[in-house]
């Protein structure tokens, strides 16, 4: 048996509260969604708000390396990956 363990850290607050808020349908509604991009436009907010609350000091253009060891299938939903928050992709 293979078991990978990634680290969530105060991350699973964050995503929580943000749920809880709706902030991510409540963009959904209101941004246009652009059918090149894997994540819709409140997932790529909730991620901004992630980056930033993340305690890192990196530019919001290297997200997808911010997120590539956290566990994006319970902070986001399924099949969402780290590369999906680059929009030059």
């Amino acid at each position: 048996m293979n078991i990978k363990i990634k680290r969530l850290d105060h991350h699973g607050i964050v995503a929580g509260v943000i749920e809880d808020l709706k902030i991510v349908s409540l963009l959904d509604q209101y941004l246009p969604q652009d059918d090149k991009q894997e994540i819709t436009p409140g997932e790529a907010g909730k991620g901004m708000i992630m980056n930033r609350l993340g305690f890192d000091n990196r530019p919001l253009s290297l997200s997808p390396q911010f997120f590539t060891n956290l566990p994006l299938e319970h902070l986001f939903r399924e099949g969402v990956k780290a590369e999906h928050f680059n929009r030059t992709n």
